[in-house]
């Protein structure tokens, strides 16, 4: 049986393009976990499961602050990895399934990737210093701006795609365990990868900002070309 946006070796697989470094690694894992998935885990509750991921993460957070021990920043690392188990399959597993709902699922994830980004950066805000609170700011207005791009892209262009090159949603997960691990036996960790990679994001978000304009423009100059040719037909 044939699947919307299924290639050969990807079954449930979606019109995503993926560039992420881990994509040999994470894409068949979760085809094997479609397969042995239980039918009563549905694409909403995984979605569900995802979201409680993202609490766990700030109430790592929010606990590391108020016990004033860092210990509890651990949790954040079981809470990422919960959330990649159900923002990882609940799309994919609809597709694997064939029970997709393109729009209805990528507004779902939207609005779930934009609590997620909030939950986060409020447990973030929490822990850290008053006086490195800005960093936590930015940050969150940076992936922000990622997220934003992404949208406007796939309007734009029709196509969508999570990763905004090697470094993908899944990486970032990784990288952001790392970072709290060296956090916990450190300390300070967190205050300077955000600051670094604030400044990173900008370049990037200034980067992806530019393309996605001369898309735009390409996209008005077709639109344009488009018309003239069926007002001439018409004519």
């Amino acid at each position: 049986m044939s699947l919307l946006g299924e290639d050969k070796n990807q079954k449930g697989s979606i019109d995503r393009n993926r560039a992420n470094l881990l994509k040999n690694l994470e894409q068949p894992t979760l085809l094997f976990l479609c397969r042995v998935m239980p039918k009563f885990l549905t694409p909403d509750i995984l979605t569900a499961i995802g979201m409680l991921g993202t609490l766990l993460i700030f109430f790592a957070f929010y606990y590391a602050h108020v016990a004033a021990n860092k210990i509890y920043l651990l949790l954040a690392i079981v809470g990422f990895a919960i959330n990649w188990f159900g923002d990882s399959l609940d799309g994919r597993i609809a597709y694997y399934r064939n029970i997709p709902r393109k729009w209805y699922g990528f507004a779902l994830d939207c609005i779930m990737d934009w609590l997620s980004l909030v939950f986060m950066s409020l447990g973030f805000y929490l822990y850290i210093d008053d006086a490195y609170k800005i960093y936590v700011f930015l940050f969150a207005c940076n992936y922000g701006w990622i997220v934003l791009v992404a949208q406007l892209k796939y309007k734009i262009t029709d196509k969508y795609s999570i990763d905004p090159g090697p470094i993908g949603p899944t990486e970032v997960r990784i990288l952001l365990c790392l970072v709290i691990l060296a956090e916990w036996y450190f300390g300070n960790v967190l205050i300077y990868f955000s600051l670094y990679s604030n400044i990173l994001f900008l370049i990037i978000n200034l980067v992806d900002t530019y393309k996605l304009l001369q898309s735009g423009n390409a996209r008005d100059a077709e639109e344009k070309r488009l018309k003239a040719e069926a007002a001439k037909q018409n004519a």
